[in-house]
């Protein structure tokens, strides 16, 4: 019989799990009423981007970390495992102030591009930065703590092994 070890957070027991069946109940199924009623609006705020202007968007933010001479600039795709994004961008800076440089050129440069605004967290100098694109999220870090919080780690390739 082999040890193999169980999933440890809800996070990868769901990844585990796999996908749900398209007709497959949960607990928050829906009566015959709202089955009636027609397709459901989608979420506020969430409205999922076609494949090619994700691949311009991600050209875009990749070109602007690069221009501004991020370090280390990491793209992970994370379709089908992550209900927030479908790409994440990670990049390293070396001070407070690069990082802060990066976060608004790249604002700007999604903005004239007819992207939108960004929302940015921590752009008053932290070690770390973020920025929601909609479906991709952006991470600046300094050095210390990309290592510290090692996403790459966390939602790179090692998610997809089996259990």
């Amino acid at each position: 019989m082999a040890n193999a070890a169980a999933p440890t957070t809800p996070r990868k027991k769901t990844i585990a799990a796999g996908p749900k069946a398209p007709g497959a109940k949960t607990a928050g199924a829906k009566t015959a009423a709202a089955k009636t009623a027609g397709p459901k609006a989608p979420r506020a705020g969430r409205v999922k981007m076609e494949p090619s202007k994700l691949d311009q968007l991600q050209a875009l933010i990749v070109a602007s970390l690069e221009d501004d001479k991020a370090e280390n600039v990491v793209v992970l795709d994370l379709s089908g495992k992550a209900m927030f994004c479908d790409r994440m961008v990670i990049a390293t800076g070396l001070a407070d102030r690069q990082i802060s440089a990066m976060a608004q050129h790249l604002s700007e440069k999604l903005k004239g591009a007819g992207f939108g605004r960004m929302q940015i967290e921590g752009a008053g100098g932290s070690d770390w930065v973020l920025m929601d694109a909609g479906d991709i999220v952006v991470h600046l870090f300094k050095p210390e703590a990309r290592a510290l919080y090692g996403l790459e780690k966390m939602w790179g390739e090692d998610l997809d092994e089996a259990v």
